[in-house]
């Protein structure tokens, strides 16, 4: 079975702090240690003020340990430095109401800030921004930033420009040039040279705009980027500088500075490691990007496999997804292992989420989005796709997930990349549009999906050609289709925006989350090794259930032994598989199972309602691991479908049977009585809600024939008499006391039990539709303000307000639900009859148990039962003699066996069953029998006839015996 993700349904949108981090590019926030000091973030209103430029007014924000403006305009200005890269922080004797602080940094570059907020809140900041130095320079982070810039290719392209203005020491510049070139970080381009011709690039045009602006607005750490940053990078990156760029305008580059060595280590750590997503990277390393050189060669390979594999070790949920090795590949041409790898993993987790996921969910949403855009956007496009049944996706998926590496050729497709990390993935929605509406006339003459791919590649294949080529202007004749592609996209389509983009994507989500989960539950139904008697519809309520489950309470995250106990030289891995532990189980057995929630039925006179919980019990906890077959200690969807089948579609004697089972720890197929007790409290705890005593009677009865039976069947030695009234042998705690069949037997003696094992047990197993709450989807004003009212807090404080009103008017009823239900009204539990035959009860193992005994041996043969749901206690008599546990079996031998199932067949004589003749009873006895019974009528009769004094006795006689007047 396939893992179960619910990170689409726990989806939450990300916070203002998040969003702010994610405009800057700026790495999430680190673990902090225990030595770690937690400092405060602020932003307030100010300006960025240099000498000779103009003044921006936007927001200065300080994140620990970075320092972060942005313009009001989002586009004309905006840095984010690190706080080790500031030199000196001054402030600056400016006019009344403003203030100005001077910062210099690592490169010598100098700018003024103006703090344009209230003079407590910019005393405030500067506050905080002292203390943010002061952890910076005592954690030595100011020293690390020179060995780090070293390995920036941009240091090396300033140095050379500002030697070439000495005339004097030209020779000497060409040798420190070649010497500091050899300690930057580069790529595969390096050795296998760049794709395309360097002339036709106009590689050295480009090399001197990049160096001009970087000498004037900062490198790599300390990058200014203004409006006309954007504009260069529309015009093109050079191939030396573009891995750094790349780097530098993602935000990656800051995780290589705070994670010197992470890549080497988790190679390291996991060297010899192989697991799933290593054997399908060896799989798809030969056939990435195969037309390049670099990969035609084992140096090319073993890079690839080192990026792809450290990035699956560091996120093993994720690990290796198709068209992720396109994308490491191309990158790579231009960046060393290490870039590469920290590029990587800001594409897959910040920029482009979920592109690169089992489910390719973030790939599945922005397609609905680019549908959406064009049907906005390119209406009769749109219709037409519609009227003759093309998708739209069978062209444009490749696009988005290889980011256009894959559909165009890669001097193209990088420049459109060079785009897509300034700019944010809107780039990719603006150049799709555009593709569309350039080829917009010969797109309405297609009928089918290969028409449309067909099209496309021939569009691409001829974008480095003249896009007006019958045209009497040289200007026009000197735009390319992949100009015109450029200007197209970034003008026309100028209105989509990031903020447009987050709509539809929150507009759309809930839609796509629900059809993925639909295709993960089909596919994991259908990968389950058996379904038992289950229908496929069964098994998808299970999978419902389960699926809830996950979402209250996650599993636990799959840890991985450590590499030198993985596996042989010939083995792997195996698949991973999502396993649930004992805490999603019992959420999990609520939704299926009646006794294993507590439901209560509140009402208040003002409203009703149902409260859900979930119980607690040790039945649950041996449930669970009585399914874990495989001993694991988590079980995983086909375990539980196992588990489900083996109980829900049982007979009568098959329940008996798996109850019994359940509570036989170790599995010999005998009871101990400790086992016996916490059978019986398991049964407590199934009617613990039941109404009346009926079920708790049946319990009680069943625990007396138990433990009454087994101590009759109990072997005793052999020089014991057989009316010996001696004590009983001592039982060990672990020795056998019950089989199955004297377990099935004291059930069947019970009627209710009967009932419940062979009805009411597979009805508490039930298996309906669980209801989940959707994610979110884009929200109208008045849905927003109702989902702030009826929060979870706001219920609860309602419900606290009527129950108490409840209270108040004498309304205030809470009703638990039983989990059977079957018995409605009060009922008294009926009297125990003892099992036991004259003959057992006469024989030398049950003198606890006859009924002539004084009432001290009474009172040791009869258990004593508390009837608490949570807590049985049984009073057995502590017998002296010891017996082996070889010595125990229920029927010795033949002869006994024999004798047993005698006195098993032979019914108790009762005199009053004696039967006589009718004839022999003669009248003149039956006469004289009456008259005998006559007489002593009268003669109480006389004694109690009436309530009379002895006065008024003789006053009754004198007045008898009187003579009439």
């Amino acid at each position: 079975m396939s893992t179960i993700s619910t990170q689409l349904r726990n989806f939450k949108e990300p916070t203002k702090e998040q969003q702010t981090q994610l405009f800057f590019a700026l790495p999430p926030d680190m673990p902090r240690g225990e030595k770690d000091v937690e400092l405060e973030r602020m932003e307030c209103q100010a300006s960025l003020v240099l000498s000779g430029e103009e003044v921006f007014a936007g927001k200065l924000h300080l994140l620990p340990p970075y320092l972060a403006f942005c313009s009001l305009d989002r586009k004309s200005a905006r840095f984010s430095i690190p706080l080790s890269t500031i030199r000196r922080v001054e402030r600056l004797n400016a006019r009344a109401g403003v203030y100005a602080l001077s910062l210099s940094l690592y490169h010598g570059m100098k700018f003024v800030i103006h703090i344009t907020s209230l003079r407590p809140t910019a005393d405030l900041f500067c506050s905080l921004l002292r203390d943010a130095l002061k952890v910076e320079l005592q954690r030595g982070r100011m020293k690390t930033v020179k060995t780090f810039v070293k390995t920036c290719y941009s240091e090396v392209l300033v140095a050379s420009a500002e030697n070439e203005e000495k005339e004097a020491e030209a020779a000497k510049t060409d040798d420190n040039s070649s010497s500091s070139e050899s300690a930057y970080l580069g790529g595969l381009g390096l050795k296998f040279k760049f794709p395309g011709d360097p002339k036709k690039l106009r590689e050295a045009s480009k090399t001197k705009l990049w160096t001009t602006y970087l000498k004037s607005h900062g490198r790599n750490l300390t990058l200014f980027r203004y409006a006309q940053c954007t504009r260069l990078v529309q015009v093109g990156l050079p191939n030396r500088l573009r891995g750094e760029m790349w780097e530098t305008l993602s935000g990656s580059l800051y995780l290589r500075y705070e994670n010197p060595d992470y890549f080497e280590n988790i190679l390291k750590e996991n060297e010899g490691r192989i697991n799933t997503a290593t054997e399908e990277i060896e799989k798809d390393l030969h056939r990435s990007l195969p037309e390049y050189s670099a990969y035609q060669s084992e140096e090319g390979i073993a890079s690839l496999r080192k990026v792809l594999q450290a990035y699956s070790f560091r996120n093993p949920e994720t690990g290796y997804c198709q068209a992720m090795n396109i994308l490491a590949a191309a990158i790579l041409i231009y960046m060393s292992e290490e870039q590469a790898f920290w590029l990587l993993e800001v594409i897959c987790d910040r920029l482009l989420p979920g592109y690169y996921s089992p489910s390719m969910h973030g790939t599945l949403l922005d397609q609905r989005v680019f549908e959406a855009l064009v049907h906005r956007c390119l209406p009769i496009l749109y219709d037409h796709f519609q009227q003759v049944d093309v998708q739209l996706s069978v062209a444009s998926l490749p696009w988005f997930l290889s980011l256009f590496i894959n559909s165009m050729p890669m001097v193209f497709a990088f420049r459109i990349i060079d785009c897509f990390f300034c700019m944010g993935p809107k780039v990719l929605f603006q150049v799709g549009l555009a593709i569309l509406k350039i080829n917009g006339e010969d797109l309405l003459q297609i009928q089918d999906d290969g028409g449309f791919i067909q099209l496309m590649r021939e569009y691409f294949s001829k974008l480095g050609e003249s896009a007006h080529p019958e045209s009497s202007d040289p200007r026009a004749r000197a735009i390319t289709r992949f100009q015109e592609l450029l200007l197209v996209s970034f003008r026309e389509f100028a209105v989509i925006t990031d903020d447009t983009i987050i709509n539809e994507r929150r507009r759309y989500r809930s839609e796509i989350v629900n059809s993925i989960e639909s295709f993960s539950k089909r596919s994991a139904v259908r990968n389950l090794k058996t379904l038992g008697r289950f229908t496929k519809e069964q098994a998808g309520l299970i999978y419902d259930a389960l699926f809830k489950a996950i979402c209250v309470v996650p599993p636990p995250a799959t840890v991985f032994p450590t590499p030198a106990l993985l596996t042989t030289k010939d083995g792997s891995e195996e698949r991973p598989e999502t396993r649930i532990g004992l805490k999603t189980f019992k959420i999990f057995l609520s939704e299926i199972c009646t006794w294993a929630r507590d439901e209560r039925v509140v009402t208040n006179g003002v409203s009703s309602r149902v409260e859900r919980n979930i119980a607690d019990h040790e039945l649950i906890d041996r449930l669970f691991f009585f399914w874990d077959t495989s001993f694991r200690g988590a079980l995983s969807f086909q375990d539980l479908l196992n588990g489900l089948d083996g109980v829900m579609f049982n007979d009568l004697m098959e329940n008996i049977e798996w109850f019994f089972n359940l509570h036989d720890k170790n599995k010999d197929g005998y009871l101990t009585k400790d086992e016996v007790l916490t059978l019986s409290e398991s049964l407590l705890f199934i009617f613990r809600f039941e109404v009346g005593d009926a079920y708790l009677g049946a319990v009680s009865r069943f625990m007396s024939n138990a433990f009454e039976y087994g101590d009759a069947l109990l072997p005793r030695s052999d020089a014991a008499e057989p009316n010996d009234d001696s004590p009983q042998p001592q039982i060990e705690s672990n020795q056998p006391y019950m089989n199955l069949a004297t377990f099935r037997m004291v059930v069947l003696a019970d009627e209710i039990l009967e009932t419940f094992f062979e009805t009411d047990f597979n009805s508490t197993f039930k298996l309906e539709p669980v209801p989940l709450d959707m994610p979110s989807s884009n929200p109208s004003v008045l849905g927003s303000l109702w989902s702030n009212i009826a929060s979870d807090d706001n219920r609860k404080f309602f419900n606290i307000v009527t129950d108490q009103i409840g209270r108040t008017i004498g309304k205030h009823q809470v009703y638990h639900r039983p989990a059977i239900g079957k018995i409605t009204s009060l009922e008294e539990p009926k009297a125990r009859e003892s099992l036991l035959t004259p003959t057992m009860r006469h024989s030398t193992s049950s003198t606890s148990l006859n009924t002539g005994a004084s009432d001290s041996s009474t009172n040791l043969a009869t258990p004593s039962v508390s009837t608490s749901p949570s807590l049985l206690t049984v009073d057995t008599p502590t017998p002296k003699s010891k017996i082996s546990p070889a010595e125990y079996s229920p029927m010795p031998t033949m002869l006994q066996a024999a004798a047993n199932a005698a006195a098993y067949m032979e019914r108790t004589p009762f005199a009053i069953d004696d039967a006589k003749d009718d004839e022999e009873d003669t009248d003149d006895e039956s006469a004289a029998e009456d008259d005998g019974v006559m007489d002593e009528v009268d003669a109480f009769l006389e004694e109690h006839d009436t309530g009379l004094t002895d006065a008024d006795r003789e006053l009754a006689k004198d007045l008898i015996n009187a003579e009439p007047v």
